[in-house]
């Protein structure tokens, strides 16, 4: 058990066996994510291999679900003092002992204002007091197959967010088997699953899983929203053509969502079909066309109306593009914008953190990603 003070002098490799062990990850599992020998992952363990290039390490952070800086220096910890750990850990607790259900039958009613609760807070991104709420719905909502797979798709959604991709596929997994071959359901319970299977990696399955969902989903706004979600996994499979094909058929749809009521919370419509080019050109490589779509993308109204939430992970996304062509400037104001949208967006999710200490520890960063590394504990 490391004792107060040993963590701060520890070596890289040791601090990455004890991050891997809470990730309840094997060394043979690290490895094949990495794409190296289970004995390149002891080595380095056992410090016999040094970890000499920041590349190998922003790797191994990012299987790990980290910034960098947590494995470089944990004098700091690796998340804000406001993140809610208590909250993960009770939604893990309720998914684990989804069979030990209390007696007590919550009136539909009251089951569906709580779903409406979840959903907004999800959609401003209110992700600390939502978890707190998620474990008394999952456990109110397990009477009602109509409710309880909306609470499961929030309970993935936000478990992707913040880092935890195996319980986010275990929540969608949930979530399918609650909608009972309902087709709708069916399909929005996919949605969580595709972003859970991309979450993990798993781009190949995502795309199968989506595409297999959309020709059954009766709704135009989860069909349209499927085929993005399968469009993001073409892309991480590196097949830009499917992707454009997907994104295509997509924005066929569109046109007759826009200014509809959402009944199903996907914010499908044109502006996320113009947010998903930029994304698919991201994630294929060209960050340059994906910041000429950014910027297109963000004019106008359908922009402002997208939900906090959507419209701060896109800035996130577009940062990464603008780190990628080398416009540290740009990046740092596509951070600023989307914590001034949905502070929780930037300061509770691992992929923002790990923007922050890329553009923090550049040596040229703004002011504003100055203060936001001091407000995530990155500074030294």
């Amino acid at each position: 058990m490391t004792r107060p003070g040993e963590e701060r002098d520890e070596p890289v490799g040791r601090r990455v066996a004890r991050w891997r062990v809470r990730r309840r990850m094997t060394q043979q599992m690290l490895a094949d994510r990495l794409g190296k020998s289970k004995s390149w992952v002891d080595k380095v363990e056992r410090g016999v291999r040094n970890l000499d290039r920041y590349s190998v390490v922003q790797e191994i952070a990012e299987v790990l679900r980290l910034d960098p800086a947590v494995l470089l220096d944990l004098r700091k910890s690796p998340l804000p003092a406001a993140t809610a750990l208590d909250g993960i850990d009770a939604v893990y607790a309720a998914l684990a002992h989804y069979h030990q259900r209390r007696t007590r039958t919550v009136p539909t009613e009251e089951v569906g204002r709580q779903v409406e609760y979840a959903w907004l807070a999800y959609q401003h991104a209110h992700y600390a007091q939502l978890l707190r709420a998620l474990p008394a719905l999952l456990d109110a909502a397990h009477t009602t197959a109509g409710l309880l797979v909306p609470a499961y798709r929030i309970t993935a959604s936000v478990l992707v967010k913040l880092g935890e991709p195996d319980l986010a596929w275990l929540a969608a997994d949930r979530a399918v088997a609650a909608a009972a071959g309902d087709p709708i359901r069916t399909g929005t319970a996919t949605i969580a699953v595709a972003q859970a299977l991309r979450a993990l990696g798993r781009d190949r399955l995502a795309l199968t899983a989506a595409v297999a969902a959309v020709g059954t989903a009766a709704n135009e706004w989860v069909r349209g929203t499927l085929l993005l979600q399968a469009a993001m996994a073409a892309a991480g499979c590196g097949d830009g053509r499917r992707a454009d094909e997907l994104i295509d058929h997509a924005a066929a749809l569109a046109g007759r969502c826009a200014g509809a009521d959402d009944l199903h919370h996907t914010a499908f419509g044109p502006a996320a079909v113009r947010l998903a080019r930029c994304i698919s050109a991201l994630h294929l490589g060209d960050a340059a066309q994906a910041v000429h779509r950014h910027e297109r993308a963000v004019l106008g109204d359908a922009w402002r109306r997208l939900p906090a939430e959507h419209r701060a992970a896109h800035l996130l996304d577009a940062a990464r593009a603008y780190l990628q062509v080398g416009d540290l400037a740009a990046a740092g104001h596509a951070l600023a914008d989307a914590d001034a949208i949905a502070p929780d967006e930037v300061r509770y999710r691992p992929a923002a953190r790990t923007l922050i200490a890329e553009i923090a520890h550049s040596g040229r960063a703004a002011a504003g990603v100055a203060r936001l590394a001091t407000l995530v504990g990155l500074t030294r």
